[in-house]
Protein backbone atom coordinates (compact mmCIF):
# COMPACT_ATOMS: atom_id res chain seq x y z
CA UNK A 1 0.00 0.00 0.00
CA UNK A 2 2.83 2.41 0.89
CA UNK A 3 4.63 1.56 -2.38
CA UNK A 4 1.41 2.12 -4.35
CA UNK A 5 0.81 5.47 -2.66
CA UNK A 6 4.41 6.49 -3.39
CA UNK A 7 4.04 5.61 -7.07
CA UNK A 8 0.78 7.57 -7.27
CA UNK A 9 2.48 10.62 -5.75
CA UNK A 10 5.39 10.28 -8.18
CA UNK A 11 2.94 10.32 -11.09
CA UNK A 12 1.27 13.44 -9.70
CA UNK A 13 4.71 15.08 -9.28
CA UNK A 14 5.50 14.32 -12.91
CA UNK A 15 2.14 15.62 -14.09
CA UNK A 16 2.55 18.87 -12.17
CA UNK A 17 5.99 19.48 -13.69
CA UNK A 18 4.66 18.96 -17.21
CA UNK A 19 1.44 20.89 -16.64
CA UNK A 20 3.42 23.84 -15.27
CA UNK A 21 5.78 23.83 -18.25
CA UNK A 22 3.35 23.11 -21.11
CA UNK A 23 -0.14 23.65 -19.68
CA UNK A 24 -2.81 21.02 -19.11
CA UNK A 25 -4.23 21.11 -22.63
CA UNK A 26 -0.90 20.42 -24.34
CA UNK A 27 0.05 17.51 -22.09
CA UNK A 28 -0.94 13.93 -22.87
CA UNK A 29 -0.89 10.83 -20.70
CA UNK A 30 1.79 9.46 -23.05
CA UNK A 31 4.00 12.47 -22.30
CA UNK A 32 3.75 11.84 -18.57
CA UNK A 33 4.43 8.12 -18.95
CA UNK A 34 7.53 8.87 -21.02
CA UNK A 35 8.78 11.50 -18.56
CA UNK A 36 8.51 9.03 -15.68
CA UNK A 37 9.66 6.00 -17.67
CA UNK A 38 6.56 4.06 -16.63
CA UNK A 39 4.35 1.90 -18.80
CA UNK A 40 0.98 3.20 -19.91
CA UNK A 41 -0.83 0.30 -18.14
CA UNK A 42 0.94 1.29 -14.92
CA UNK A 43 -0.09 4.93 -15.37
CA UNK A 44 -3.70 4.00 -16.12
CA UNK A 45 -3.78 1.71 -13.09
CA UNK A 46 -3.50 4.75 -10.83
CA UNK A 47 -5.37 7.20 -13.06
CA UNK A 48 -7.85 5.70 -15.55
CA UNK A 49 -7.89 8.91 -17.62
CA UNK A 50 -6.50 12.42 -17.78
CA UNK A 51 -9.46 13.84 -15.89
CA UNK A 52 -8.71 11.72 -12.82
CA UNK A 53 -5.06 12.73 -13.01
CA UNK A 54 -6.07 16.41 -13.13
CA UNK A 55 -8.22 15.88 -10.04
CA UNK A 56 -5.22 14.29 -8.30
CA UNK A 57 -3.09 17.31 -9.21
CA UNK A 58 -5.76 19.75 -7.98
CA UNK A 59 -6.01 17.89 -4.66
CA UNK A 60 -2.22 17.93 -4.20
CA UNK A 61 -1.84 21.64 -4.97
CA UNK A 62 -4.70 22.66 -2.71
CA UNK A 63 -3.57 20.35 0.09
CA UNK A 64 -0.12 21.97 -0.03
CA UNK A 65 -1.77 25.40 -0.13
CA UNK A 66 -4.01 24.75 2.88
CA UNK A 67 -1.13 23.22 4.82
CA UNK A 68 0.96 26.35 4.28
CA UNK A 69 -1.74 28.95 5.06
CA UNK A 70 -2.64 27.08 8.24
CA UNK A 71 1.04 26.95 9.18
CA UNK A 72 1.31 30.72 8.62
CA UNK A 73 -1.94 31.42 10.47
CA UNK A 74 -1.37 33.10 13.83
CA UNK A 75 -4.70 34.01 15.49
CA UNK A 76 -2.89 36.40 17.84
CA UNK A 77 -2.01 38.76 14.98
CA UNK A 78 -4.34 41.61 13.94
CA UNK A 79 -6.87 40.41 11.37
CA UNK A 80 -5.50 42.66 8.63
CA UNK A 81 -2.00 41.23 9.05
CA UNK A 82 -3.40 37.68 8.99
CA UNK A 83 -5.20 38.42 5.73
CA UNK A 84 -2.11 40.06 4.22
CA UNK A 85 -0.07 36.94 5.06
CA UNK A 86 -2.73 34.75 3.47
CA UNK A 87 -2.72 36.88 0.32
CA UNK A 88 1.06 36.43 0.06
CA UNK A 89 0.67 32.64 0.26
CA UNK A 90 -2.23 32.63 -2.23
CA UNK A 91 -0.24 34.65 -4.74
CA UNK A 92 2.88 32.52 -4.32
CA UNK A 93 0.77 29.53 -5.35
CA UNK A 94 -0.98 31.56 -8.07
CA UNK A 95 2.41 32.32 -9.62
CA UNK A 96 3.92 28.87 -9.16
CA UNK A 97 0.92 27.00 -10.57
CA UNK A 98 -0.31 29.60 -13.07
CA UNK A 99 0.06 27.24 -16.03
CA UNK A 100 -2.41 24.82 -14.44
CA UNK A 101 -5.05 27.33 -15.54
CA UNK A 102 -4.21 26.86 -19.22
CA UNK A 103 -6.85 24.46 -20.57
CA UNK A 104 -6.58 25.10 -24.33
CA UNK A 105 -7.63 22.01 -26.27
CA UNK A 106 -9.96 20.77 -23.51
CA UNK A 107 -12.63 23.50 -23.40
CA UNK A 108 -15.14 21.34 -21.52
CA UNK A 109 -12.76 20.62 -18.65
CA UNK A 110 -14.23 23.18 -16.28
CA UNK A 111 -17.74 21.96 -17.12
CA UNK A 112 -16.91 18.41 -16.07
CA UNK A 113 -19.06 17.51 -13.05
CA UNK A 114 -16.26 15.68 -11.20
CA UNK A 115 -13.81 18.56 -11.57
CA UNK A 116 -16.48 21.18 -10.85
CA UNK A 117 -17.39 19.26 -7.70
CA UNK A 118 -13.77 19.08 -6.58
CA UNK A 119 -13.17 22.79 -7.20
CA UNK A 120 -16.38 23.67 -5.36
CA UNK A 121 -15.33 21.54 -2.39
CA UNK A 122 -11.93 23.20 -2.25
CA UNK A 123 -13.46 26.68 -2.50
CA UNK A 124 -15.74 25.79 0.43
CA UNK A 125 -12.70 24.73 2.45
CA UNK A 126 -11.00 28.05 1.80
CA UNK A 127 -14.20 29.91 2.63
CA UNK A 128 -14.39 28.05 5.95
CA UNK A 129 -10.81 29.07 6.68
CA UNK A 130 -11.62 32.74 6.09
CA UNK A 131 -14.80 32.38 8.17
CA UNK A 132 -12.61 31.18 11.04
CA UNK A 133 -10.35 34.23 10.63
CA UNK A 134 -13.30 36.61 10.68
CA UNK A 135 -14.90 34.80 13.62
CA UNK A 136 -11.68 35.16 15.61
CA UNK A 137 -11.52 38.84 14.68
CA UNK A 138 -15.11 39.30 15.85
CA UNK A 139 -14.38 37.61 19.17
CA UNK A 140 -11.41 39.98 19.68
CA UNK A 141 -13.59 42.99 18.89
CA UNK A 142 -11.72 43.85 15.69
CA UNK A 143 -14.81 43.63 13.47
CA UNK A 144 -18.55 43.61 13.97
CA UNK A 145 -20.68 41.34 11.81
CA UNK A 146 -23.00 38.49 12.74
CA UNK A 147 -22.66 36.41 9.57
CA UNK A 148 -18.94 35.70 9.29
CA UNK A 149 -19.57 32.91 6.73
CA UNK A 150 -21.17 35.45 4.40
CA UNK A 151 -18.32 37.90 5.02
CA UNK A 152 -15.82 35.14 4.18
CA UNK A 153 -17.63 34.32 0.94
CA UNK A 154 -17.69 37.97 -0.18
CA UNK A 155 -14.02 38.42 0.70
CA UNK A 156 -12.85 35.24 -1.03
CA UNK A 157 -14.81 35.98 -4.20
CA UNK A 158 -13.38 39.51 -4.24
CA UNK A 159 -9.83 38.08 -4.12
CA UNK A 160 -10.71 35.60 -6.86
CA UNK A 161 -12.14 38.41 -8.98
CA UNK A 162 -8.87 40.32 -8.82
CA UNK A 163 -7.01 37.14 -9.81
CA UNK A 164 -9.34 36.77 -12.81
CA UNK A 165 -8.67 40.38 -13.82
CA UNK A 166 -4.94 39.67 -13.72
CA UNK A 167 -5.43 36.69 -16.05
CA UNK A 168 -7.63 38.71 -18.43
CA UNK A 169 -5.16 41.60 -18.57
CA UNK A 170 -2.20 39.28 -19.10
CA UNK A 171 -3.77 36.94 -21.63
CA UNK A 172 -4.62 33.35 -20.78
CA UNK A 173 -1.62 31.85 -22.59
CA UNK A 174 0.97 34.28 -21.22
CA UNK A 175 2.73 34.07 -17.89
CA UNK A 176 2.08 37.29 -15.93
CA UNK A 177 5.08 39.53 -15.37
CA UNK A 178 6.25 40.25 -11.84
CA UNK A 179 4.91 43.79 -12.21
CA UNK A 180 1.40 42.45 -12.92
CA UNK A 181 1.57 40.07 -9.96
CA UNK A 182 2.75 42.85 -7.65
CA UNK A 183 -0.09 45.06 -8.90
CA UNK A 184 -2.61 42.30 -8.18
CA UNK A 185 -1.19 41.76 -4.68
CA UNK A 186 -1.32 45.50 -3.93
CA UNK A 187 -4.95 45.68 -5.10
CA UNK A 188 -5.87 42.69 -2.93
CA UNK A 189 -4.23 44.27 0.12
CA UNK A 190 -5.89 47.63 -0.58
CA UNK A 191 -9.20 45.81 -0.87
CA UNK A 192 -8.50 44.07 2.44
CA UNK A 193 -7.84 47.38 4.19
CA UNK A 194 -11.11 48.84 2.90
CA UNK A 195 -12.96 45.62 3.70
CA UNK A 196 -11.76 45.51 7.31
CA UNK A 197 -12.48 49.20 7.85
CA UNK A 198 -16.05 48.55 6.72
CA UNK A 199 -16.40 45.75 9.28
CA UNK A 200 -14.72 47.58 12.13
CA UNK A 201 -16.70 48.37 15.26
CA UNK A 202 -17.97 51.90 15.52
CA UNK A 203 -17.07 53.47 18.87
Amino acid sequence: MIVADKKREQIIDGAIKRFIHFGIGKTTMNDIAEDLSVSKPSLYYYFPDKKHLIVGVIERVFNDFFELIKKKYNPDLPVQEILFNTIDVRNTFFQKYYMLRITEGIPDLLNDEVIKGKLHSLKESEKEFFAEIFSQAKSKGEIEHDDTAHVAELYLESLMGLCTMCIMETGKDLFPEKKALNKMTLKQKNLTTIFIRGLRCVD
